[in-house]
């Protein structure tokens, strides 16, 4: 997708969107963040964080931070559990942009993407705007889009594993099925080389979290993925060249002196 990033009509300046969870203190968290350049920040909704006090200073570091809340139905596994957690979350957040999950398989976290279409088209339907986490499968993302989708999140590999863009043939067919649809890669994505790779591909965003919250300098880690992908989008928009089988010499043959 050419020309600026844009969700659901808000234009966006940072390419990265970066996860909140399992960083080693609310301090790093903030750091990495500011490290990273990200302007949208993906929030998972927890029941009891409306009686502790700890949810509550997590809730104004995020807004101290100055940046876009992308709650998330993180662990949701049917389609009543992601709609209620939604609905709850718009309350507590007070935002429609929705990063909608519902789990289908416990090994791989895989989308259900079933019932994924299903939560979709009931949250559109009550004024979300729904970011799905999804497959590659060109059929879901059509259904997706049918269900009032105006973006896609297909997985790189599954989430937390670092393997990076585990099916190339696929994520470069989503592209081009789609050219005009915003689509970020979510989950898998383990180090910067990964979402330089996905920006190459022509893909428009990478949401990460597990890369930086786990790396042993979180906000060194989020600055090399913030340059990363800036590299890689900057490469895309100048055009890479196709891989070959054959060498072909950079220097020319024509005038070479024989001996």
């Amino acid at each position: 997708m050419d020309g600026p990033l844009t969700f659901y009509g808000e234009t966006i300046g940072s390419r990265l969107l970066l996860g909140t969870a399992q960083y080693p203190s609310p301090q790093v968290l903030a750091d990495a963040a500011r490290a990273s350049g990200a302007e949208i920040l993906t929030v998972s909704l927890r029941r009891e964080s409306g009686r502790l006090r700890e949810g509550q200073d997590f809730w104004g570091l995020i807004q101290g931070l100055g940046v876009k809340v992308l709650p998330n139905t993180a662990g949701c596994h049917s389609v009543q559990e992601a709609v209620t957690t939604a609905q709850m979350a718009r309350e507590v957040f007070g935002s429609s942009w929705l990063k909608l999950e519902v789990i289908g398989e416990a090994d791989t976290l895989q989308p259900d993407v079933f019932g994924l279409v299903e939560a979709a088209k009931i949250l559109t339907d009550d004024g979300f705007e729904v970011f799905p986490y999804t497959t590659t499968d060109l059929v879901v993302a059509e259904r997706l889009l049918e269900a009032g989708c105006k973006v896609l999140m297909p997985w790189g590999a599954p989430i937390g594993t670092g393997m990076g863009l585990n099916d190339v043939y696929a994520l470069r067919s989503l592209r081009a099925h789609f050219p005009e649809v915003p689509l970020v890669v979510d989950a898998g994505v383990g180090r910067p080389s990964h979402a330089a790779h996905a920006m190459e591909l022509g893909y428009d965003a990478v949401l990460l979290n597990t890369a930086v919250a786990k790396a042993g300098d979180p906000v060194a880690m989020a600055r090399a993925f913030g340059q990363a992908i800036e590299a890689g989008r900057a490469g895309f928009e100048a055009g890479c060249i196709e891989p070959r089988d054959m060498a072909a010499p950079s220097t020319p043959v024509f005038g070479r002196a024989f001996a």
